[in-house]
């Protein structure tokens, strides 16, 4: 990922996932930070806000988790659409979609038309994850080696605080350097943009994977706005409709290719959606 550069100007649209309130990974303050630099005019929250499943176990929210919710529900109030699409480890509050609580819309999934006419399917992604093709075993190690690798990343950045250093995400460095991690990225890459062409959509915008980027194939943009228990990355587009990869600061990081040509709407037909994508 290139340099970080210019901090952001003014934010139409703000798109965050993978927070895992409820767990000792969540860097609400850093978010939170982020929330105090950014006025979005519409907030995506894209699925494992808050770790439901985690929380079966240790159900607290420490000081700064309730910070970053009360300032969540403070943007829902003065103005800024806040739209909840949960994941998969929030998936309880699935079964409040279509709901609006506390000025929160709960939707399973959304298309966001953005100020350059772009039309894009928001959803958490692990509806996807039936078309990666890693062995089972291989995919349970790398679970339990990601939470081992998480409580290192905790232990290492405590300690560059306290030499004034600031926040770098050990789990990224190992990620990108493992074979498996990233041919498991590519297909879910993949599965999602063919969702979005089968809708005739020009993209999709997600999380799940903990895996920030772009990628355009065949005229179809894949975003992904990361995490907040590992990069601390969000998505965000901009007064005119370009979209930016940013970190906690507001600076960005990376910026989505400018010149994809709208895909035209396509006429309504029974297949044009899955069963997973439709919530069946």
């Amino acid at each position: 990922m290139p340099p970080a550069s210019d901090a952001l100007g003014q934010v139409r649209t703000l798109f965050i996932s993978d927070v895992h309130l409820g767990t000792p990974d969540c860097q609400a303050a850093l978010l939170a930070k982020l929330l105090r630099r950014v006025r979005p005019e519409r907030l995506y929250l894209v699925g494992d806000i808050v770790d439901l499943l985690a929380m079966r176990k240790r159900a607290v929210l420490d000081k700064d988790q309730q910070a970053l919710v009360a300032r969540v529900l403070r943007l829902a109030r003065s103005g800024c659409e806040v739209i909840y699409i949960p994941g998969n480890h929030d998936a309880a509050f699935r079964r409040l979609c279509g709901l609006k609580l506390h000025n929160v819309s709960i939707e399973r999934r959304a298309i966001h038309t953005t100020g350059s006419g772009r039309r894009l399917l928001v959803s958490h992604g692990d509806e996807f994850d039936t078309h990666v093709r890693i062995a089972p075993w291989l995919l349970k190690l790398g679970d339990g080696m990601h939470g081992f690798i998480l409580s290192l990343n905790r232990w290492c950045n405590r300690a560059r605080g306290m030499f004034g250093l600031p926040y770098w995400s050990l789990a990224s460095a190992l990620k990108r350097r493992s074979g498996t991690a990233q041919r498991y990225v590519a297909q879910f890459e993949e599965a999602a943009m063919r969702q979005a062409r089968l809708e005739g959509l020009d993209g999709y915008v997600g999380g799940h994977i903990h895996q920030a980027g772009f990628r355009v194939e065949e005229g179809v943009l894949y975003c992904n706005d990361g995490d907040w228990v590992e990069h601390c990355t969000a998505l965000a587009e901009d007064a005119q409709g370009a979209l930016h990869l940013i970190d906690w600061q507001g600076q960005i990081l990376e910026t989505a290719p400018r010149h994809l040509m709208p895909r035209p709407v396509p006429a309504a037909t029974p297949d044009a959606v899955t069963p997973e994508m439709a919530g069946a």
